[in-house]
């Protein structure tokens, strides 16, 4: 295979992960960011923490992918969440494995992340242009000749990777150019949707507590139809429009099919005990708080800020002698407490999404080399194509294996 001379269109980790690996295969690389510095999106994830990846088992690893995992399965194949996780290392990244085998940096820092990708880039001798926006591809009789800056620079080039990301967190560059790009070059776009995103609901109480935080809570969601189709332990945040957090953006992906609208959420605030004895314990809460209003009773059942919500939604009166609360109404704070339902509205903007769904059509894409099927010398890597996971490190092992399987076939 001759030396070719390749450009990479995004300096995030898929394309960092291309030019690394192109570079170190000896073509002359360019990468072309329009920010001032790398990674502006893979800073932030994870609260910017990084869970670079899942240590699941492989095969476990396409039933994470609902968007299109199996287009994956040659590019996993060549460069697996074990194989991300070993490329770190041996990077000198020390990680860490934790709940639901997620995988960070034992540093929680994900300009380590970062660090290392840039390194494996620019040791390979890419040349990283930043303050460099690409304004079109050029192309001759089907076939990848250059690109052009903003600028009004161009380059001669062999081979395009387009590694943009998608519209989420448009702040960080997400804006979706490479869209723009591979349209005006024949290639389809399917519809683009918000996954991974904090969702508004229809009760309007939530601004109540806006900023709550609830830890070790179960949240199961059913969809319009009434199907249950997502149910995990963890947190979950109450926000002005509705409710996001780590468990709803999770939950967001499994409706996101079906509709947001009319899905139903429902918390268990106490899911390590059962109604009976969750019923006596508030028994045992009454019996020492037996001379104060239920107002006043509830501090050691449920944080502060959420009482007036919780006194609200049983329709209790807040001013109530405990001593005077009747067995019918303790057993509806035992089933509010096991079941506080919330409907789903509509989810919020794509902006504000941690992932696109939607993208570049992958039957326009060769699943082993990620090469257009449309255009020579053209690629395609990270969340532009239409694929997309759940949480837990998924979206970013996509971003990585494909950009590894662009990289190597240029």
């Amino acid at each position: 295979m001759g030396k070719k001379r390749v450009g990479i269109i995004g300096a995030g980790p898929a394309g960092l992960m291309a030019a690394g690996r192109a570079a170190g295969l000896g073509h002359t690389v360019i990468v072309f960011e329009k920010n001032k510095r790398a990674c502006r999106k893979l800073m932030i994830t994870g609260k910017g923490r990084c869970n670079i990846t899942n240590a699941c088992p492989e095969d476990e690893l396409i039933k994470n992918i609902p968007g299109n995992g199996r287009f994956l399965y040659s590019s996993l194949s060549r460069f697996s969440n074990h194989d991300i996780m070993a490329f770190f290392s041996d990077l000198g990244v020390r990680l860490k494995t934790e709940r639901g085998n997620r995988v960070f940096p034992e540093s929680d820092k994900s300009s380590d992340i970062c660090d290392a990708l840039i390194d494996f880039a620019v040791k390979n001798r890419a040349v990283i242009r930043y303050n460099s926006r690409v304004s079109e591809i050029l192309t001759e009789e089907g076939r990848v000749k250059g690109l052009v800056l903003d600028s009004g620079e161009s380059f001669e080039l062999d081979a395009v990777v387009v590694a943009t990301g998608g519209l989420s967190y448009p702040a960080t560059g997400s804006t979706g150019d490479g869209y723009r790009m591979a349209q005006v070059l024949g290639h389809t776009v399917t519809e683009l949707r918000p996954s991974l995103v904090p969702l508004e609901t229809v009760e309007t109480w939530v601004s109540e507590v806006s900023g709550l935080t609830l830890k070790n809570i179960v949240l199961t969601v059913y969809d319009p139809s009434g199907k249950k189709v997502f149910e995990e332990l963890g947190e979950m945040l109450f926000t002005h429009f509705g409710v996001s957090g780590p468990l709803v953006l999770s939950a967001s992906r499994h409706i996101l099919d079906s509709g947001f609208a009319g899905s139903v959420l429902v918390i268990d605030m106490k899911p390590a005990l059962t109604e009976e004895v969750l019923y006596r314990r508030i028994q045992r809460d009454f019996e020492k708080f037996s001379r104060k209003q239920l107002s006043n009773a509830l501090h050691e059942l449920l944080p502060k800020s959420f009482i007036p919500v919780f006194i609200q939604l049983l329709e209790i009166p807040p001013e109530k002698p405990v001593n005077q609360i009747t067995r019918q109404e303790r057993q509806r704070m035992v089933s509010l407490l096991k079941g506080i339902r919330l409907t789903v509205s509509r989810s919020r903007p794509i902006a504000e999404a941690i992932v696109t769904t939607g993208g570049i059509k992958i039957g326009e894409i060769d699943p082993k080399t990620m090469e257009s099927k449309l255009v020579n010398g053209l690629y395609f890597a990270g969340e532009i194509i239409d694929v997309d996971a759940y949480t837990g490190g998924f979206n970013l092992t996509i971003a990585l294996s494909t950009g590894y399987a662009a990289g190597s076939s240029v």
